[in-house]
């Protein structure tokens, strides 16, 4: 019983702590620096009265790939509960600028609240949502518990779970189970998940897919990056969504045996063929970490161009940097292949689902944990392929821009592995409309 006071405590003392450490980190993203006070609660006229027959139906993505994959349920909302308001939460500076893209007039977008009893209670209060729904991972203790005290549904979507984050869970079981036994319903994204998060107590009520093969690629980004492919004339391949210890990876193997884009055409006498020179496209996932990845490729003897510093076009060197945020379409629509960033360290992988719609295969490392049914889709359908380690990634992908047959194919799968797998996201909405009567 004494479980999750002792939780609320702790999250009470560490409250100065969050201040200081949102503080350091504005100072290279300043969004941390920005509403500070709605972390603990304070909100001031936002979230006025609705109008008769208007109601907040709280979604919260906590980072950028939910947000992302929030988009296909928030259209889908939309359309079967006409009479909704969103109420957008986020943890995440990059999450949250991605989310503004997101609202309509009479929406709401803040920060998640810190979970005490105080803060948690003074969001509830103020906002009044009808229903919350928590996008993929994000249960805490306290707004759990708060909305059940309050009768207020709040769900699990597009839940996933890896084998990983459950023996985290169970770890701390007397926490972590009343809090997902707590919840109103959880919609899992494959059947692996739904055993996972019911050995946790979540009250499954489904299995629907994953939102993510929803998403529609932006039509104006999709054209911008064939513009620029079209400009360029060679082969592109690009690492996405790159994390720590990632670039150093690819940047020794390119130094190893790789042409880079100066150099027009390569021939290969083992095969008697020329092989067209590739243009290598770097794409850190968080913005803070920009300068400190053009400054490695510059220190290992690469010439580097940055998006943020194109006009019309790219501009010649030997890695272009893809140092911007929301652009994400119009970097795969530019690149003909991408490794997939977040596999090649024991990160997980990311979503390489917006990778395929916009038509783009994927070569991903070991580690796709966060992602395991994707990931096997994906190379089922041969719209993805695994390799064991960096080196025997990058030869992949060369393999595939050498090969325009086998490219092609690739490219084919990628369109048809979202037809087959889409419709989690309408599924879902008409769960929470039946829910809600």
């Amino acid at each position: 019983m004494l479980a999750r006071p002792l939780y609320s405590l702790l999250m009470w003392l560490l409250q100065p702590f969050v201040r200081a450490k949102l503080r350091r980190r504005a100072v290279q993203e300043p969004e941390y620096g920005q509403h500070i006070e709605e972390r603990f609660g304070i909100y001031g006229a936002q979230g006025a009265p609705l109008g008769e027959g208007h109601f907040f139906v709280w979604v919260h993505a906590v980072s950028l790939g939910e947000t992302r994959a929030a988009s296909s349920l928030i259209d889908a909302l939309r359309t079967v509960l006409p009479g909704m308001r969103l109420l957008l939460t986020h943890g995440t500076a990059t999450g949250r600028v991605a989310g503004s893209a997101l609202l309509q007039p009479g929406d709401v977008q803040v920060w998640q609240p810190w979970d005490t009893p105080a803060a948690v209670g003074k969001f509830l209060n103020h906002f009044q949502p009808r229903v919350g729904l928590l996008v993929e991972t994000e249960v805490w203790p306290n707004m759990v518990a708060a909305c059940a005290a309050r009768n207020m549904p709040l769900c699990l979507v597009n839940a996933r779970m890896s084998e990983k984050s459950l023996k985290q869970s169970q770890r701390l079981a007397w926490l972590a189970r009343p809090a997902y036994a707590s919840l109103r319903a959880v919609w899992a994204q494959a059947a692996p998940d739904a055993a996972r998060l019911a050995a946790l107590g979540a009250p499954i009520k489904g299995v629907m897919g994953n939102f993510k093969f929803d998403a529609t690629p932006d039509a104006a980004q999709l054209a911008q990056g064939a513009a620029w492919r079209k400009a360029l004339g060679q082969p592109v391949v690009a690492f996405a969504n790159t994390r720590d210890g990632e670039e150093a990876q690819f940047l020794q193997v390119l130094k190893q045996k790789v042409p880079l884009a100066p150099v027009s055409v390569q021939f290969d006498a083992t095969k008697n063929i020329v092989v067209p020179a590739v243009q290598w496209l770097l794409i850190p996932r968080h913005p803070q970490r920009f300068d400190a990845i053009a400054a490695l490729c510059v220190a290992e003897g690469f010439t580097v161009s940055r998006r943020s510093q194109w006009t019309d076009c790219p501009q010649p060197a030997d890695i272009w940097l893809g140092d911007s945020m929301g652009e994400m379409a119009a970097y795969y629509a530019l690149a003909d292949v991408v490794l997939l960033g977040g596999s090649f360290e024991k990160l997980g992988g990311h979503n390489l689902i917006e990778a395929t719609a916009c038509g783009c295969p994927v070569v991903m490392g070991p580690y796709t944990f966060n992602f395991a049914q994707a990931a096997e889709l994906a190379v089922e359908a041969g719209a993805a392929f695994a390799r064991p380690d960096m080196a025997r990634a990058v030869a992949k992908a060369l393999a595939l821009v050498q090969s325009a047959p086998d490219l092609q194919k690739a490219q084919s799968a990628c369109q048809a592995l979202g037809s087959e797998h889409g419709g989690a996201a309408r599924h879902t909405a008409l769960a929470v409309q039946q829910l809600l009567g």
